[in-house]
């Protein structure tokens, strides 16, 4: 079961383990996932957002329809804020900046995603250094998605030369196998409830 940090009557925030789907896929051997496991104690819970398979940490859930309405509209207006926690291939030279690279899908290649300045979707995320490895070459990294489209934040890193750790789907071999698991954790979500109307925050802590 997904560790439960919060719930009440409208909405449900758990943290997320690596290596889980978020929802059920394709095929009897795709159904456990997140939802199902949430829904089993939950039976009116409903999934707002995703996270990849491959990505640990918070995951907000609405508890019946008006709820999941009203929390997909902040979601479309950008008032549900998330930050990550990654550890890229390395050492990112700006302490702070900004990466706008807009996104399409790698049709031939699905389900990847790719960065293309002509067809692609406005895409932005904001990045803050955390700590440099000189030693393992490697950087840690707080990233804010400004935009929400489908493996955002792994592309944009690939994007500026900085693959995440353990990104069996984007980064060259010899990053991949520098990590047991995507390097990239949900570590903090803030919305506004949506019945009370009281600001919510939470923060889950990067297991690595």
């Amino acid at each position: 079961m997904p560790t439960i940090v919060h719930d009440d009557a409208t909405c449900i925030v758990v943290v997320k383990p690596a290596g889980l789907l978020s929802v059920p896929g394709r095929g009897e051997h795709l159904q456990d996932c997140v939802a199902i496991r949430v829904q089993s104690r939950f039976s009116d819970a409903l999934v707002v957002h995703r996270l990849d398979m491959a990505t640990s940490g918070l995951m907000l859930f609405a508890r019946g329809a008006a709820a999941q309405r009203r929390l997909n509209i902040a979601f479309a207006a950008r008032e549900v804020h998330k930050r990550y926690v990654a550890i890229v291939d390395g050492l990112v030279e700006r302490s702070s900046g900004a990466i706008d690279l807009p996104l399409m899908a790698d049709w031939p290649n699905r389900p990847k995603q790719k960065w293309d300045r002509e067809h692609g979707k406005p895409s932005l995320t904001r990045y803050r250094v955390l700590a440099r490895d000189e030693a393992a070459r490697t950087t840690r990294l707080e990233l804010e998605p400004v935009t929400g489209r489908a493996h955002q934040l792994r592309v944009h890193l690939l994007g500026i030369g900085h693959p995440i750790l353990g990104d069996a789907l984007y980064a060259p071999p010899e990053v991949q196998v520098r990590a047991e698991r995507l390097l990239l954790h949900a570590s903090a979500l803030r919305f506004v409830h949506p019945a009370s109307g009281a600001p919510m925050a939470f923060e889950s802590a990067a297991p690595f």
